[in-house]
């Protein structure tokens, strides 16, 4: 990353400074770049923390694995969600013990298991009888809850297809695993990414409570319920505070469940999106034609380097111009490659000043969490996102 001091870019004064937006107000960037304020990160952890009260947080890695964000949740006494192998070692490099990790994710090879349980992993999501018989093979004796299937999300992102086994299966499951030698010590859902408001979490809470009693009443004493992620970032739409959102969940959380013996959240986008801008450029601002009354903006970041959450455009990103302030128009808003899906905003066009033109800069703001992990390679020749951490 090329970096240059500079003052063409300033964030409107309606938008309350922060370390990102004016690291990224003094410096020329030759290509896209995510830069994260770490300071935001632990003020985020901490409001989270205290909300949750005794509920233990475990970041979910995949929501921004940077080195630098791992270890300073390390310090700050977190622990992790990881979905892979390579979550886990980057967990473990960057100062983490094995016990502090779950290892979340339904689908796993048998060689990772492995290697989890042997790095001193001991709890283990499932949700079939096909992935039991791999943890009992390959993590003996371990700790595993069981994903839930719940309906009703009101998410921005719902996650109720891929994962999760059918709330019907759950005795059963139950029964298998601890037939196989393993240890059932609780349950798993996830509300959905991007819950904007607490009480959204109302339904779902009841469908768990009732197989988590039911559970009980049959014989398995559950002490562990993970409560997932879907803590919100902001993007436009007002959403609660971290800790009084965290609060309210886990008062409706202690009113359903009563004593639980440890309970697990697992923010992402609410611990880290806040955190980061990133820095692009506007490669084209054209019409389709004299008659057309949208302009198509196209930046040097698209849904391949980056910004794959605008997939049915469920997350609106905020966009900050040198232009702000003054008259604007609708836009259809592009990435830079060949690809005709690699369109950002076109069902609800977004609102971008009259004056844009190429070359100007603009700052697309809260995207500390899944654009980093999500960026390409190098799709149609295009960089991979740059990252810097202040």
């Amino acid at each position: 990353m090329n970096a240059t001091v500079q003052g063409a870019f300033r964030a409107p004064s309606a938008i309350p400074p922060d370390a990102a937006a004016a690291y990224i107000a003094q410096t020329s960037f030759d290509r896209p770049t995510l830069v994260i304020d770490r300071a935001r990160v632990v003020r985020q952890y901490d409001a989270l923390s205290e909300g949750l009260g005794a509920a233990r947080i475990h970041y979910a890695v995949k929501a921004n694995p940077a080195p630098e964000i791992i270890r300073l949740l390390v310090e700050r006494g977190s622990r992790f969600d990881a979905a892979s192998r390579a979550e886990i070692e980057l967990c473990l490099a960057q100062g983490a013990k094995g016990s502090e990790i779950s290892f979340g994710n339904t689908v796993k090879r048998p060689a990772d298991i492995a290697f989890a349980y042997s790095a001193g992993v001991d709890l283990f999501v499932a949700d079939s009888e096909a992935e039991l018989a791999k943890l009992a093979e390959h993590a003996p004796g371990a700790r595993i809850y069981l994903r839930v299937i719940v309906e009703n999300s009101k998410a921005d992102w719902p996650l109720t297809r891929k994962f999760g086994c059918a709330p019907g299966s759950v005795p059963g499951l139950l029964d298998l695993a601890r037939d196989l030698g393993l240890r059932p010590v609780g349950l798993s859902f996830h509300v959905g990414s991007q819950t904007r408001r607490a009480e959204f979490w109302t339904p779902v809470l009841d469908q768990v409570a009732r197989l988590w009693h039911a559970a009980i009443a049959d014989g398995h004493p559950l002490s562990v319920l993970n409560i997932g992620g879907g803590f919100p970032a902001f993007y436009g739409e007002p959403i609660d505070a971290p800790r009084d959102y965290a609060a309210q969940v886990m008062a409706a959380v202690h009113a359903r469940f009563g004593k639980v013996g440890y309970i697990m959240a697992e923010p992402g986008r609410g611990l880290v999106a806040e955190a980061g801008h990133i820095a692009a450029e506007v490669l084209l601002v054209s019409r389709k034609s004299q008659s057309d009354l949208h302009r198509w903006v196209y930046l040097d970041i698209g849904r391949f380097s980056g910004l794959a959450e605008t997939e049915g455009e469920s997350i609106r990103y905020q966009i900050t111009t040198a232009h702000d302030g003054g008259e604007t128009g609708p836009c259809i808003l592009a990435g830079p490659s060949c690809d005709s899906a690699d369109i950002l905003y076109e069902k609800r066009p977004i609102q971008l000043p009259l004056n844009l033109r190429d070359g100007d800069r603009v700052m697309i703001r809260n995207c500390g969490a899944y654009t980093s992990s999500y960026a390409s390679v190098g799709f149609n020749g295009f960089p991979p996102l740059d990252v810097v951490v202040l």
